[in-house]
């Protein structure tokens, strides 16, 4: 077993195999095949039986939310803990999934906040009908005057300026950084980063929800900005979808990304891409589902009322090889 220790809040954590979840699908809460998810031994807890609703943003094809669900099945297995999971990128939709899992009288809600003012009536309303809350991956600077105990994830903020800290090193000067779901707080704040630490950063906003749109947008920005000598994905697909944009615009631009998945990590190896920053999704979703459990059955909250960071961690030729192995097994 592997064990991962949480930074402020120090709780050792063993991952364990996956489990045969009742769950919800990520295009909108409607119930999804119960089949197992892994098969291995491994003991559940022998506390009681909770119910936890895991609800997301997610938008349909993104890998990065695939590792946040293995992760939370991996804790709800450990936990004796019946996962919900359910997402839905409008920010009203989400809310209404918010309410969903309150009427259900579940045991606990983990939630991201990428649209924090749309949720935020909704989550405390959760808070106040005694249901404990954790959010995760988007809204940490929301997620404390929103009500919950604490959240997992990478300071978007920092990650950025990570991106813009290594940009400026290379002697990047005018990289485009291209934002795939306008509206959300986290990958504003990963473009400003970038923007803190390279002025001339231009920002892009794309259709993530149509990967031939954003290839066309894409190659069309790179023929109109000559001078741009850079160009950032804000997660795996979409990065993918931008290396294919790059070579065949015949640009000469390096291509960095945040975020990870098993193809991103043999771009990098393969020199397609130059480095991603990586906020670790299956740490974020067996944290968040464990620290649900955790409160449940002694009253303990994961750090202490700060976020537990997820990220960023750098990934580049030097480490690729080393990461790799795990994104083949669906965790990095």
């Amino acid at each position: 077993m592997a064990n991962f220790t949480w930074r402020r809040g120090v709780t050792a954590l063993a991952v364990v195999p996956l489990l045969a979840l009742a769950a919800c699908s990520s295009s909108g809460g409607k119930p999804a095949d119960t089949a197992s998810a892994g098969g291995g031994g491994g003991q559940a807890a022998d506390t009681a039986r909770l119910k936890v609703a895991m609800i997301t943003h997610a938008a349909a094809g993104d890998t990065f939310w695939d590792i946040v669900r293995k992760g939370a099945e991996t804790a709800a297995k450990k936990d004796n803990v019946e996962l919900l999971y359910s997402g839905d990128g409008e920010g009203g939709r989400q809310a209404q999934l918010v309410q969903q899992a309150i009427d259900q009288k579940v045991d606990g809600i983990v939630v991201t906040l990428a649209k924090p003012d749309a949720l935020k009536d909704v989550v405390k309303k959760a808070v106040d009908a005694g249901i404990p809350v954790v959010s995760f991956n988007a809204g940490e600077d929301q997620s404390k005057a929103m009500g919950a105990f604490t959240h997992f994830g990478q300071s978007d903020k920092l990650a950025g300026v990570t991106v813009g800290q290594r940009l400026a090193s290379e002697g990047i000067k005018h990289p485009i950084c291209v934002i795939q779901e306008q509206g959300h707080v986290g990958l504003e704040n990963r473009c400003a980063g970038v923007k803190e630490n390279v002025p001339g950063t231009e920002i892009l906003n794309v259709n993530g929800a149509d990967m031939t749109s954003v290839a066309s947008t894409v190659s069309a920005k790179l023929q109109g900005t000559p001078d741009a000598d850079a160009i950032v994905g804000l997660g795996a697909p979409f990065t993918l979808t931008i290396v294919k944009a790059v070579k065949e615009s015949g640009s000469k631009v390096k291509v960095a990304s945040f975020d990870l998945n098993g193809e991103l990590a043999k771009a990098i190896d393969d020199g397609s891409v130059e480095f991603t920053v990586d906020q670790q999704p299956y740490l974020q979703g067996y944290g968040s589902v464990d620290a649900i459990w955790l409160n449940k059955v002694g009253g303990f909250k994961v750090g202490g009322g700060q976020q537990v960071y997820t990220g960023p961690a750098v990934i580049d030729k030097s480490n690729s090889a080393d990461v790799l192995k795990y994104a083949e097994q669906g965790i990095r």
